[in-house]
């Protein structure tokens, strides 16, 4: 026992120059596999770089569903799967039911997208668009298009943020720098600088077939280091816990399945706004294909989300007292079962991790640059516009990531805005109003929709003051978020909860806030096909068009085109 306590005290010790060749190492190679693929294909080369086509935000109907499989689950996957499941097996009260909430979550947004994908791909056209923010502007008008656009753009961003933070403070821990000091502050932000620059560097190069093509090599390269992970933790003799060990350190309990009710509501709502899922879907190369595609990539990302959950289980089975005094803390519970680990296996899982990472950021930066890029090619304007916006978005990101703020308090943050607006846009899908016996529910007008979204994001300001929060603070060390009305939004319920998904309060605030969305997007809509008339199924906000050629909207009658979707 006293042999393991001092293998535990004994710090990660990788030298920084080898640390960098690994960095330097993962990435230059997706790069140069990027810039291959590129050249080889044909039509190809330094034009298609510098004035890019439709295709290189689409990929059209290029893809058959392996190819999908393993960019969904690679894509989906970054490097902060280290510290949110394994957080959920290394609290007892939340253990079996958090792990498997957050596993099955995480892929859910994949199985949603498996049946609204082809809704969303036809009412939007095949030819006409490929992200949720399309949908947006063909079904209601610019008024939610630029909504949608907001609300994705922030969740996306601070994705990017998240996955900067993390694998900046992966490789702050591996060299023996501390992540709470400002002595690494340096350290990790050439890291996260190194991280931004080549993964936009390839994506601006080829778009979104350099990211799904990076995406198959990194799925492999993931999985095959997953399963070699599995078998070094599993079978160190100082990693061993019995099962009564494993029993008394886990269990079914209520706090738990509070915290999958959470999570599920949250991940799919956010899933539904990150574009880079949203141009997979118009990639496939038929509805059977993206099916298939997104329900193998969303298995594969349970079972690692699974496998990272039980070990966080394994890690607290073997220290209870530890984590339970919080001298250990759940979301670092994954590195107590690798500190153990010959230096070898330091490096496997740096180059697992920098592979993450890559894979999900080369698809963010991607992705926002697709919600500007668009419309920049309809109006025959340049989409490298939209690169320089994302250059812009990545310094900001960099700069967000130096702060160090907890990483599953930031995605809570960007999945309660998404919630707010899930029902509000989705509920487009219906352009036919509903008749229940002699009562008559207007299809969601664009006005109803976006007054839905805000009165969702005012229930959230108000869950805040009926819970008596008025200001967010970082539980660890005492770090002040936000004082602001929007305090809330963090959902730092109290200090004292043993993890930010934890707690009731959190569980309902997920709850009511996407239903006040669907109750007032119809609410409003009502009010304004009573007072509008006809006039309620044109676009609140219509902005010409820049390249002089407006469209009119056709309007919703009731007795002709119910079921085809508005255009503007």
């Amino acid at each position: 026992m006293i042999h393991r306590l001092l293998q535990e005290e004994r710090p990660y010790d990788i030298p920084v120059d080898a640390a960098y060749g690994v960095l330097f190492g993962v990435l230059g190679a997706t790069f140069l596999l990027t810039v291959a693929g590129l050249f080889m294909k044909k039509g190809s080369g330094l034009a298609g770089v510098l004035r890019p086509t439709d295709d290189f935000l689409s990929a059209r109907n290029r893809y058959k569903w392996p190819t999908l499989a393993l960019s969904f689950f690679a894509s989906g996957m970054g490097a902060w799967v280290i510290y949110g499941s394994p957080e959920m097996g290394a609290i007892r009260t939340t253990s079996w039911w958090g792990v498997l909430g957050y596993s099955s979550a995480s892929a859910a947004g994949g199985w949603v997208l498996m049946w609204l994908g082809p809704v969303v791909k036809r009412k939007v056209g095949e030819d006409q668009g490929f992200s949720a923010v399309d949908f947006a502007l063909k079904r209601y008008g610019r008024l939610m298009q630029l909504l949608v656009m907001g609300v994705s753009t922030f969740y996306m961003f601070i994705y990017v943020v998240a996955e900067l933070t993390t694998i900046a403070n992966v490789y702050a821990t591996f060299v023996g720098k501390s992540t709470v000091g400002t002595d690494s502050e340096h350290y990790t932000t050439k890291i996260s600088s190194i991280v931004v620059i080549f993964t936009w560097a390839y994506t601006a190069l080829a778009g979104l077939p350099a990211s799904i093509l990076t995406d198959k090599f990194q799925g492999v390269t993931i999985s095959i280091f997953v399963i070699m992970l599995l078998i070094a933790t599993t079978t160190l003799k100082s990693n061993e816990v019995s099962q009564k060990q494993l029993d008394n350190a886990s269990g079914w309990f209520s706090e738990g399945f509070e915290a999958l009710v959470t999570l599920w509501i949250a991940i799919i709502s956010a899933e539904l706004f990150n574009q880079g899922a949203w141009q997979r879907v118009f990639a496939a190369k038929t509805d059977r294909d993206m099916r298939i595609g997104f329900g193998v990539g969303g298995f594969m990302i349970f079972l690692l989300m699974l496998f990272f959950g039980i070990m966080g289980m394994i890690a607290y089975a073997r220290d209870r007292e530890s984590y339970d005094n919080f001298m250990k803390l759940g979301y670092l519970s994954i590195f107590d079962l690798i500190r153990n680990l010959p230096q070898f296996w330091h490096y496997v899982t740096l180059i697992l991790l920098t592979t993450l990472a890559a894979s999900s950021i080369d698809t963010l930066q991607n992705a926002l640059a697709s919600v500007l890029s668009h419309d920049l090619i309809k109006h025959k304007l340049s989409p490298n516009w939209s690169r320089l916006v994302v250059i812009a978005l990545n310094i900001g990101a960099v700069i967000m990531a130096n702060r160090r703020y907890e990483v599953v308090p930031l995605f809570l943050v960007a999945d309660l805005v998404c919630a707010t607006c899930v029902f509000p846009l989705f509920l487009g899908i219906r352009t036919e109003d509903w008749e229940i016996g002699s009562i008559k529910i207007p299809a969601p007008t664009e006005l109803g929709a976006f007054l839905g979204a805000i009165s969702a994001m005012v229930a959230v300001i108000i869950n805040g003051e009926v819970n008596n929060v008025n200001k967010a603070i970082n539980p660890y060390t005492g770090k002040v978020y936000d004082r602001s009305a929007l305090a809330y939004f963090w959902l730092i319920q109290n200090p004292t909860e043993e993890c930010a998904l934890c707690g009731t309060k959190t569980m309902v605030t997920f709850i009511i806030v996407p239903l006040v969305g669907l109750f007032f997007t119809f609410f409003w809509s009502c009010l304004d096909v009573l007072v509008s008339g006809k006039y309620a199924r044109k676009p609140f906000c219509f902005i010409p068009r820049l390249d002089d050629v407006d469209e009119e909207v056709p309007l919703v009658k009731d007795d002709e085109k119910k079921d085809e979707p508005l255009e503007a």
